[in-house]
């Protein structure tokens, strides 16, 4: 598919490509479809900064850092101290008296706001929470703008770091942009449906955070992580590794499995977190746990294509992480991993078109997951016929290339709605 002309689109990200691959996936698939992509991002950490400029090498769209953090001099470095004191005192005051602010939801918001306005662009889509502001106010401008739910912004975190939110303000951001925004998507059917009876909006477009097939063909082929073969191997990652994600399960039904297995977990450790896993496992498990590092987003492929089954325990703390489908369980798939997940309700969306590859057990519930995988365990012949179903899942359904389709109808659609100021004068 091919846009008629060069319209231009400006994805909102406020944040670094590298931790951001949906925004990178969309943005290459609406330039490559032949629109004019910009990014408008921002650089906080010099490392995620080196990393971004590596994909941008190839990057067929512009990445333009509207607030960047890691130039020196003595200027820079007071402008950053003062948005952060500025951020905190946002934050005590909203502790104190209740009253919310829009420099609550992050870094940036005006320079994003100064740079997307002088961009005449046909459609701007928001990726963050703070991005949500920026496109109420272009809206408000006149400007065709939506949102790329990402996650359920006003729905999600812990109860305890909720309470430090802007609630009511992220919920008037998202009812204003999902009922008079140009464009609204999510990622995945039961988030589109939650969202529509919510805020009695049109149901949002479905893009999957899916990965491409042609990703399989950069797979390695080397042993990096696991250290025996002869025995299974399950992994896990994320951008942190602590609780509330699931690992608890993991952690407790180790004592209930009858086999042995490598468990290999990647990700910046929270204080303590490692430790806490070595003290609830026996000297012969321990062993067998393993912790890795973050890896760049172009060998993570690599390193989960070297395991058997790929553990997504995400928790039903909120309803965000209920009703998502993550980048992990779909990139499991890709890898040709069994997928052994809780039920979350996204999750369930996800074991419902994959039955074969996905096999679910009750958050929560230790013993369930160590029946799941001793059943794995005990028969290679089910564990193979499995992993052979995650395969057929990604490459028939859960890949980027179809899923790209799904994003360039809700764009092309997008720049057909009537925008504020046409519909103002039309009335």
């Amino acid at each position: 598919m091919t846009c008629t002309r060069k319209s231009r689109i400006v994805l909102l990200s406020g944040n670094s490509l590298c931790h951001n691959p949906r925004v990178m996936k969309e943005a290459t698939a609406l330039a490559r479809a032949g629109y004019d992509v910009q990014v408008l991002g921002i650089w906080l950490d010099s490392i995620l900064k080196a990393r971004d400029l590596r994909l941008l090498q190839s990057a067929p769209f512009r990445f333009v850092p509207v607030l960047d953090c890691t130039l020196r001099g003595f200027g820079a470095e007071v402008a950053h101290v003062l948005r952060r004191v500025r951020r905190k005192s946002s934050n005590v005051l909203h502790a104190l008296t209740g009253q919310e602010s829009s420099i609550q939801l992050g870094f940036g918001i005006e320079r994003l706001i100064s740079c997307a306005q002088d961009i005449p662009a046909d459609l701007y889509i928001a990726h963050s929470e703070s991005c949500l502001y920026v496109a109420w106010k272009l809206s408000r401008c006149g400007k065709r703008a939506g949102v790329d739910m990402e996650d359920w912004f006003s729905q999600d975190l812990l109860p305890e770091a909720r309470r430090r939110r802007p609630i009511r303000l992220l919920e008037t951001l998202e009812r204003e942009l999902l009922v008079h925004g140009a464009y609204a998507s999510c990622p995945s059917r039961a988030m589109s449906a939650a969202l529509a009876e919510a805020y009695d909006c049109t149901p949002p477009h479905v893009v999957y955070n899916a990965f491409p097939w042609v990703d399989r063909q950069g797979i390695d082929g080397l042993r990096n992580d696991r250290r025996d073969t002869s025995i299974p191997s399950i992994c896990w990652y994320s951008q942190t590794l602590g609780p509330g994600r699931g690992l608890e399960d993991l952690v407790a039904s180790i004592p209930l499995l009858n086999h042995d297995m490598e468990i290999h977990l990647r990700g910046n450790p929270a204080p303590g977190f490692e430790d806490w896993i070595r003290t609830r496992v026996s000297d012969h498990w321990r062993n067998m746990i393993f912790f890795h590092p973050l890896v760049t987003n172009d060998r993570l492929l690599s390193r989960i294509a070297e395991h058997d089954i790929g553990f997504a325990g995400e928790l039903k703390y909120c309803r965000s992480r209920d009703l998502t489908v993550t980048n992990k369980i779909l990139h499991y798939l890709l890898g040709g991993l069994a997928v052994v997940a809780s039920d979350t309700i996204g999750q369930r969306e996800v074991a419902s078109q994959a039955p074969e590859a996905v096999r679910l057990y009750s958050s929560g519930n230790p013993q369930a997951l160590a029946n799941i995988l001793n059943e794995l365990f005990a028969s290679p012949e089910l564990l193979r016929r499995t992993k052979g179903a995650a395969l057929t899942a990604a490459q028939r359904t859960f890949c980027w290339e179809y899923q790209e389709g799904a994003l360039l109808d809700a764009v092309s659609r997008g720049l057909q709605k009537i925008g504020p100021a046409t519909r103002r004068n039309a009335e």
